[in-house]
């Protein structure tokens, strides 16, 4: 069969190796793989089959493989490398894209360079543990890179932080980007969206409200928010704080979570949360670059984050005075979040210059033909490019 023209990627079989199956990683897959259907492509997705991942992928357009995988390596690794070189040989694709550490781990082991791979850390692996687990990470990040055609990055400073930690890697920067027709601000036409949530949780008409948007896990800092909370009502009376996701730290948070905190648990839509919000705070200890605040600025809300990877390139100019804080620094979360709450004008015009700086910068689309042209680049005129089916044992 003759060689496809460098420009053309109809019919090509991409791989993408996922494990976390909710989250930032799977809108990012989901969204990634509705372009690349939209595209003519044929998009295979491998993750755990529990979780979100799967059925939004599938809507969006992706042969789903289930591929069962904890998010740390451990004694399962020998069988979860099994399962990936079975599914590799099934789906035969031109190129892997292996998502977050754990896939990351053993998509470069699989196929290990005999497949144009693309890396996508969404986070480094040595930030999220400490002691002997942060040096083994980093050892491998360094030695894994080898079989990665391209790592790719979601912020210039997450590639700067691994150029730091010595991996020498061959790097692509491509910035996350969000739904800006799906994430907007209220429709005026509509009933106020504080008013569903004033009748669920009980928040008084005029309180002011904060939303926390993200995984309940340490890397998201919650704790570090509980902990800033009540120095913010000393100055904010009645204010609230709502707490919206959910993982493996929400019942030590609820337990620790003083008055006028609420926990929502996961929500199928995060918008209502983000609309009523006057503010909507995200106070990670390490990110790439956190989809939360961007999907809140489309919305025209105003957000406060800490100073991690991507937190200042997702900020319009100027905002970092008044939005960014050091990471685990709960009296400086603190007086941010008081400075705001207490300028209501000065929130309006910071939501507003949000919303413009998003749909400039950070649309979905600019990120996904981005990350066509990536596959294009790495593909070019080669064998690669030749067409191979999937067999019929994926799912449609």
């Amino acid at each position: 069969m003759p060689h496809r023209s460098r420009t053309s990627l109809s019919q090509l079989t991409v791989l993408h190796l996922v494990q976390p199956v909710a989250g930032g990683v799977a809108q990012v897959v989901t969204d990634l793989v509705r372009a690349q259907s939209a595209a003519g492509m044929r998009a295979v997705v491998a993750c755990p089959p529990d979780g979100e991942l799967a059925g939004a992928a599938g809507a969006a357009g992706a042969w789903i493989h289930p591929w069962r995988a904890g998010r740390a390596p451990g004694p399962a690794l020998a069988g979860e490398l099994l399962a990936a070189a079975r599914i590799l040989r099934a789906v035969r694709p031109q190129l892997v894209h292996a998502h977050s550490a754990k896939a990351g781990l053993v998509g470069r082991l699989t196929v290990r360079g005999r497949v144009p791979t693309v890396f996508q850390p969404h986070a480094w692996s040595f930030d999220a543990v400490t002691g002997r687990a942060h040096s083994r990470a980093l050892l491998w990040e360094r030695y894994g890179t080898r079989w990665a055609t391209r790592t790719l990055c979601v912020s210039e400073t997450e590639r700067a932080a691994g150029e730091r930690a010595g991996i020498a890697a061959r790097w692509s920067v491509i910035r996350n980007g969000v739904d800006t027709d799906h994430f907007t601000p209220a429709d005026l036409t509509e009933p106020p969206p504080r008013a569903a949530f004033a009748e669920r949780f009980g928040i008084p008409a005029g309180a002011p409200l904060v939303v926390c948007l993200g995984r309940l896990c340490r890397q998201k800092g919650q704790d570090v928010l509980l902990t800033a909370w009540p120095r913010v009502l000393a100055e904010v009376p009645g204010a609230r704080l709502l707490l919206v996701g959910d993982g493996p730290e929400r019942a030590s948070l609820d337990r620790a979570a003083p008055p006028g905190v609420h926990l929502t648990g996961a929500v199928a839509d995060p918008r209502p949360a983000l609309r009523a919000a006057d503010l909507v705070v995200l106070p990670s200890r390490w990110e790439g670059m956190a989809l939360a605040p961007l999907e809140a600025m489309a919305c025209g809300t105003p957000v406060v984050v800490t100073d991690v990877s991507g937190a200042r390139e997702a900020l319009p100019a100027g905002h970092d005075t008044h939005a960014l804080v050091p990471p685990e620094d709960p009296g400086a979360l603190a007086a941010a979040l008081i400075a705001l709450l207490t300028d209501a004008p000065l929130r309006a015009t910071l939501g507003d210059q949000a919303r413009a700086h998003v749909r400039a910068t950070a649309d979905i689309r600019q990120t996904a033909a981005a990350v066509l042209g990536l596959y294009r680049d790495l593909l070019g005129p080669s064998p690669f490019l030749t067409s191979h089916r999937p067999r019929r044992s994926a799912t449609p």
